[in-house]
């Protein structure tokens, strides 16, 4: 394999993130592209109930989503600073640990899912009306959501091995492998919101093979570890999990807390303007992960680099691998947001026909929803941070305050204050609010120290 051979103790700290964003970047936000198309052909092909239907599904989805990275951020962070430290073989059990300990969440969440799925679909905010849309679509997914944890912890841990190309071609395929099997299956062959479905869960399969095939044929110093069957080793291994997800558990909050956003808002949307309401969120979920993948990939491309040089001790590094980062976040989180403001109208209708109600809701309120774009971008860089550097009580506790504790009171009270615009502005208060604490307290910690 044509490794990127990236130095994290000497090399230049601008070359290196370098290395890393970009094809991380392209990665996200190839699956975000994915996200987009699934809605286009959705909202166009099946119609917007069934649009508002995924939207109910999405919560899980991201569920599993944050399980994946909190196991595969915090396998990187600790085997990160393993491999700083030249142990090669505890790096090696910690990535493995990390794997069967979410395969096990996973099967545990599949076959809830699967014994109780109208329960699960209403606790997420389902109507009659959406019930059957949601269920078809929900036991069509769960087939490769397995697949899909494989993905998800495997990206963070081949970009530490030294590949993040490898990484970004496993979510290239993955992207372009789904988006052709939407349109074949919700257009030529007629399988509505079933084959969206069912194209999700084949190209989750494709790309967990892609990351198991990397770890047993093409991994440098990363590769899985035939733990031993005692008592002694399975204490070991419980101990070590539990420090894994409590460094990784921000990021798992991050995702739980966009689940919350959507169980929320669905249920807010629902009570204020009904089903073509929550059809018109569902546009601005569909955006969401691309705005949460860009700046995931500037919080991601400087972990390895952070995580690395706090371990071997470098501190002036992983300052300097900090500044490139947030300033990197600032220019992101401009050009969505200003990208939000000018273009709703065709974002709006890249989910909703022009003719339907959802459209004008939906073109009115994504410029407000674009208002948490720079903001969001800094907290979650701020909050990587504090992960690569084993801080996990600050980096939860900020996760806390912008995706549930700011938030939640946000949609439910701004509506009452300031009509329905309080619906789209409760995420962009609930950032701006979590970065000012964010700001202060880290000016305050650097003149302490």
């Amino acid at each position: 394999m044509d490794r990127d051979k990236l130095d994290f103790k000497n090399g230049e700290i601008k070359r290196l993130f370098s290395a890393m964003f970009f094809p991380t970047l392209i990665g996200m936000a190839s699956n975000s592209v994915l996200n987009i198309c699934d809605g286009m052909f959705v909202g166009h092909g099946v119609g917007s109930n069934a649009l508002a239907a995924i939207n109910i599904v999405a919560p899980l989805f991201l569920i599993c989503t944050g399980i994946g990275l909190m196991f595969g951020i915090g396998a990187s962070v600790i085997g990160g600073i393993r491999l700083a430290e030249g142990n090669v073989k505890a790096a090696r059990i910690i990535m493995t640990q990390a794997y069967i300990a979410g395969a096990i969440i996973f099967g545990s969440v599949i076959l809830a899912s699967l014994l109780f799925t109208g329960p699960v679909l209403y606790l997420m905010g389902c109507s009659p009306a959406l019930e059957e849309l949601a269920s078809d679509y929900l036991l069509w997914l769960l087939p490769g959501l397995v697949f899909f944890f494989l993905q998800c912890a495997g990206m963070m841990l081949i970009r530490l091995d030294g590949s993040p190309r490898y990484a970004m071609s496993v979510q290239i395929v993955a992207a372009v492998l789904n988006i052709f099997l939407d349109w074949y299956m919700v257009f030529p062959l007629g399988m509505g919101i079933k084959g969206a479905s069912m194209a999700t869960s084949i190209s989750c399969i494709v790309a967990g093979i892609m990351v198991v095939a990397y770890f047993i044929f093409f991994s440098d110093k990363l590769k899985f570890y035939r733990l031993r069957m005692s008592v002694k080793s399975l204490r070991l291994s419980i101990r070590n999990v539990g420090y894994m997800a409590k460094i990784g558990l921000a990021t798992f909050i991050a995702e739980l807390a966009i689940g919350v956003m959507m169980i929320t808002g669905n249920y807010m949307f629902l009570a204020y303007l009904g089903e073509a309401g929550v059809a018109a969120f569902s546009a601005g979920c569909y955006l969401f992960p691309l705005i949460f993948s860009i700046s995931n990939a500037v919080a991601q491309s400087s972990q390895p680099i952070i995580s690395y040089n706090y371990g071997a001790g470098l501190p002036d590094r992983v300052r300097q691998a900090l500044k490139i980062a947030v300033l990197t976040a600032c220019a992101c989180g401009t050009v969505i947001s200003a990208a939000m403001w000018g273009g709703s109208d065709l974002l709006a209708g890249i989910f909703i026909n022009s003719s339907d109600t959802a459209y004008g809701i939906a073109s009115t309120g994504l410029p407000l929803l674009g208002l948490c774009t720079l903001p969001f971008a800094l907290n979650i860089t701020f909050i990587g941070y504090y992960q690569s550097c084993e801080q996990s009580a600050r980096s939860i506790t900020y996760m806390m305050l912008r995706g549930i504790i700011f938030m939640v009171p946000g949609f439910i009270l701004l509506p009452r204050w300031i009509g329905s615009s309080g619906l789209w502005l409760a995420i962009p208060i609930s950032e701006l609010l979590t970065l000012a604490i964010i700001v202060i307290a880290y000016i305050f910690n650097v003149r302490k120290h």
